[in-house]
Parts: structure tokens; sequence; C-alpha cells
């Protein structure tokens, strides 16, 4: 089954009814988990970051609300050679200073994204890209290093600048200044900005020459809102329109609630362990605190130890209260790469404890483990819920949840033994979730960007780069599907839950459709006639 058979009911399902308040006013009031990092599109790889651009730059190519991709500022596109595309550029978009938009703007926000990408890096989608050839104003020619077989599917996340206005803002030192402080952030999306208070509201006004065309609401504020109930709150209270990220508990409650519209979505973020694979491990220790003579991590006996500690069930039904589903790899059933040759997850404590045993750890031995605490539903709470699960087995567990601003940096510096984080296949692809994260970290190839954990599996290696090279989807798409199986079977990503969305509103007023990326996008959402 593909991606877009598997959720296109779903889609319709999902359509929302939203806040009273909005139909009757021209501003949108959106209540958010998490904003954006900072008014550069180009900096961060977070979802909650690429959500906050879409509504000011748009992408080369379209992820729709399945992800299948669709045409965005490119129109179309093809392979010329093994190792060109090329792209067709949209006719007579402008950006929101009246400047057109051209194949200027493409070549130079490419070549812009390695110099000012952040630690959770956007490098992963130029690449495979070498250089970048102007043919004329509406056709580039990408040229790859090496056949590249999902290049469209990386641009999904390739946000477009204008080359004039952030020509003097395009280094580390100077972006932050020319986005944040607004001269440089010049898109051709659907609204223009305002104001953006880090950690608080971005502001938006309506673009009325947007290509699509104009959007409903001549004003949108978009309310960071970290705490669950305090956004919650704030939608009882009036004082935001939709809010999105509902917490499983306050979930069951709005049910009752003939007020408020409560609405689940299967997401594309899949909840995964990842453990440290170098021989010196820095949060991993004997449970008196000693120094281990060597990282036990390594062990697959004892990688085998951790997934079997965890009871997936008891984890959606009782941490997440249903809103999750166990996870057996690194995707979602269905989605290009996923496998249907991996049984579901064991449970089984016993033969957990038994495993250690015969790794030589038989009363165990302790690790810190790190984790968001306000990134996605119930990171936080799952992240605990591990902690008791794998002390039951003998592995003291000391839990730190933490915001995304600390965390984040911390996992790029390679500071953490075992954590857990969220990864969604954006793309639909696992090029995009195996090449970043179960490919060996290798500059040469352009993989592993996310391998925080120095993973190195030679047949995972060989099978992407295989994949990568091979245009046909039906065996690209068996590589692809054997890199997982092989990937799963070290156990040193361990997935653990696929996640459910809730957005809430007041009812009866205005409708959209969610999308499977979690993204909640203010163009999309429409007054109810």
């Amino acid at each position: 089954m593909n991606t877009r058979q598997l959720f296109a009911s779903a889609a319709v399902a999902l359509g929302v009814v939203l806040s009273a308040g909005a139909a009757s006013s021209q501003t949108l009031t959106v209540g958010v988990r998490g904003g954006p990092e900072s008014l550069d599109p180009h900096f961060s790889a977070l979802g909650s970051h690429a959500e906050a651009a879409k509504h000011i730059y748009d992408t080369l190519v379209w992820s729709g609300d399945d992800l299948q991709i669709e045409p965005g500022l490119a129109t179309s596109w093809k392979p010329l050679d093994d190792t060109t595309w090329e792209f067709k550029l949209r006719e007579g978009v402008t950006f929101h200073d009246g400047s057109a938009f051209d194949a200027e703007d493409v070549k130079f926000s490419i070549e812009r994204i390695p110099v000012v990408s952040g630690p959770t890096t956007t490098t992963i989608y130029v690449r495979r890209v070498a250089t970048v050839e102007i043919i004329d104003p509406l056709t580039i020619h990408i040229k790859t290093n090496g056949p590249a077989a999902t290049l469209p599917y990386d641009f999904v996340r390739l946000f477009i600048v204008s080359s004039d206005a952030a020509k003097d803002y395009s280094t580390p030192e100077t972006a932050a200044e020319g986005f944040n402080g607004g001269p440089a952030a010049v898109g051709t999306g659907p609204y223009k900005l305002v104001s953006w208070e880090p950690k608080g509201d971005l502001v938006l006004e309506r673009f009325d020459a947007y290509w699509r065309g104009k959007g409903a609401w001549e004003k949108v504020i978009r309310k960071e809102i970290p705490n669950d109930s305090s956004r919650l709150a704030a939608l009882k209270a009036g004082q935001v329109d939709v809010i999105n990220y509902v917490s499983s508990i306050d979930y069951q409650a709005l049910q009752r609630d003939p007020a408020i519209d409560a609405t689940v979505g299967d997401s594309v973020y899949i909840m995964n362990l990842q453990l440290d694979q170098r021989a010196e491990t820095p949060l991993v220790r004997a449970k008196d605190g000693a120094k281990l003579d060597k990282n036990p991590l390594r062990d697959p006996k004892v990688r085998e130890a951790f997934d079997l500690a965890i009871d997936r069930g008891t984890m959606v039904d009782i941490v997440l209260e249903g809103l999750g589903k166990p996870a057996n790899q690194m995707m979602p059933p269905g989605f290009f790469g996923s496998s249907e040759d991996i049984p579901a997850r064991e449970h089984n404590v016993e033969r957990a404890k038994a495993l250690l045993a015969e790794a030589g750890y038989p009363d165990g031995f302790q690790i810190d483990l790190y984790c968001t605490s306000d990134r996605l539903p119930g990171d936080g709470s799952i992240c605990q819920g591990l902690g008791q699960m794998f002390t039951q087995i003998g592995i003291k567990t000391n839990v730190n949840a933490i915001s995304k601003t600390v965390y984040f940096p911390a996992q790029a510096r390679l500071e953490y033994s075992v954590f857990m984080n969220g990864w969604g296949t954006l793309t639909g692809e696992a090029s995009y979730t195996l090449g970043s994260l179960a490919h060996s970290n290798d500059p040469d190839v352009k993989m592993g960007a996310f391998n925080r954990v120095e993973y190195k599996n030679d047949k995972v290696d060989e099978l992407m780069q295989a994949g990568a090279k091979t245009l046909e989807a039906d065996p690209r798409r068996k590589l692809y599907e054997q890199a997982m199986v092989e990937t799963m079977a070290d156990r040193v990503y361990i997935p653990v839950v696929q996640l459910q969305t809730v957005w809430a509103t007041k009812a009866n007023s205005v409708t959209f459709a969610p999308r499977f990326d979690e993204d909640t996008l203010a163009f999309f959402i429409k007054p109810k006639s």
C-alpha cells in the first residue's frame, strides 16, 4: 500500500471544524507548542521551524497533505542524465517586496544553506548538489555529486529566499540580524512578516499577490505557548482560535466538551531510542558510579535487552492515553522503504535480564537518558516511561527531559550516550530517514548528517548508496526495505511508538485538513461557509 492510499481516507476524516471567534474576524490566532528558532528558514531542520517558515517562504517542491511531492516554485523536474536534473520554475511569482522570483534566487538559496545552517542542519536537503547552472530565468540545471534519484524529495524543505534581500545577511554573523529583524525575511509565501518575538508571537499579514491566491486571513498571529495546559486554557478563554498538540489527558476530557472540537490523526513522527556506539561513551557507568571498562551499548545482547524492556502496548495505552501506535521500524507502515518483513517488537523482561547477564552485566549498570520535553506530544512522558522500564531489567536510568533548545545542540556535540527523540519521514521516502540516521556519517557521500551515535553497518551504507543511484522506483524501494531490515536488526536505533496528533478549536466556524507532518498552516484554514 502506498502513502497516498494509506492516508487519503484519513485526510478526509480529519477535516476539522475550527473556532467560532475566527469566523467573524479577519485575524486568525494559532497557539503552537513550539515556534521557530529564528526567521532564517535555512538555519534549522526542526519541524516547528519549517512549519513557521512555510508561512513566509515557499519551497521549490511542495509536500502535500499526504506527503506526496507536488509542484511548488518548481512546476516540473526531470533527469537529463545520471548527474543532471532540470527544474522548470513558476512564472509570474513575486516576492513580498514586489521583485520577481527567478532562477538566481534558487541558486542563491541552495548555495546559502551550507554557510548558515545551524546545529540541526539543513544541509541534508542540498547534500547531493554539486553545482547549480542557470539556463534562463525560469530554468535551472542541478549537477549532482553522482546519481541522485531522490533529489526532488530533498527539495520539499528547500526554502527560497530573495537573493537581493538576503545578500548582505548570509553569513553566520549576519544572518540572524537580517532575518530576525526583518530586512532579509522576504519570501514568496502567503504571509509577510510584521514582527517576531523569540519564544513569543510571530505576527504576519496577508500577501495579496500570493501565487496560489489570496488567503482567508488579513492577519495571522502564531503564539508560542509551550505548556499544554496553558495552550488549552488560552483556547477556552478565546485568546487563540486553534491549538496544536493537545495532550492525551486533555483529549480525553475534551471529547465530552460540546464547545470544543478535538481531532486526532496519525503523525509521521516515530520516537526512537538511540544508543551510542563509540568505544568510550560519556554517560554510562556502573551502578555505583564507577567507570566501566568498555561501552556496554556496543554489545548486541545489551541492545536487545533495551528493546525487550520496552512495553510498547503500555506506552501507548497508559503513557499516551491511546494516542499512538507501537512502532517496529523507523517509518510508518506503507511509506516508501518501510518493510513488511519486520515483526512486531516483543516485550520480555526476563529475557532482557538474561541477556544482560550473558553480556556480563548481571547487576545491570547506570545510564543518563536524555530527551526533549517540549517538542512533540508526550515526549517527556515517553522518556519517563522508558526510564521505568529500563530500571525493571536492572539498568538504573536517570531521566533528563529538557528543552529542545538545549537538547539538540548538545546532541549535535555528541554529549549523550542514550537518548530519544522523534524523527518524521517528511518526504515519505526512506532516503530521508535512513540516509540521515542509519548511513554512517560520511561527508564524501553526503549521508549520515544526523547519525549522532557513530553507527556504521557497511551493508546499510552500500544499500543506501545504491538506492540513491537507482531512478526506477520498484528496485529503489527494495534496496531501502532491505536497509531498513538491516538497521532494525542491529538495534542501535530502537523504535518505540508512532505518535498521533490532536488539534483543538472551538466549534463550528472554519475548516482545514490536518497534515500528516503535523504542520498547522494558516493559508489552508478557511472560514466555514
